[in-house]
């Protein structure tokens, strides 16, 4: 009876642990995507709207919204399957060092300055 719990335990947990990563694997591609990946957005928007204006042609009521749907559902698949292979791959996003401002860990490479610390940090009070 405890054995089959722990073994409930682990395999719930496991599931857990890999929802999870895989949770984050996608917040973090899109985010990437979003922010890092701006000229790629351009680019998709200009190729975008010139197979819309070439496919007005042959379908005239629907081509804009099928490069709508076709390039945003290509960028959903995207994330997702990377987010799927990496969580699967077993690739534990606390491990990966680029990403500390996920999980809001400091940067110990820079150290706050602040504006009146010339001025006063050396400053000893004398009595």
């Amino acid at each position: 009876m405890e054995m089959t719990t722990r073994e409930n335990f682990t395999k719930t947990y496991s599931f857990n642990q890999k929802v999870t990563g895989f949770l984050i694997w996608t917040f973090t591609l899109t985010v990437s995507l979003l922010v890092a990946g701006f000229p790629l957005i351009v680019l998709m928007v200009a190729l975008g709207a010139i197979m819309a204006i070439s496919l007005q042609s042959l379908l005239p009521i629907s081509a804009v919204l099928l490069v709508a749907v076709g390039l945003i559902g290509a960028n959903v698949f995207g994330i997702l399957f990377g987010a799927a292979v990496l969580t699967f791959k077993g690739v534990n996003p606390k491990e990966v060092r680029w990403l500390s401002w996920l999980h809001g860990e400091q940067n110990i490479l820079h150290k706050s300055i602040f504006a009146a610390c010339p001025l006063t940090c050396d400053y000893e009070l004398t009595k």
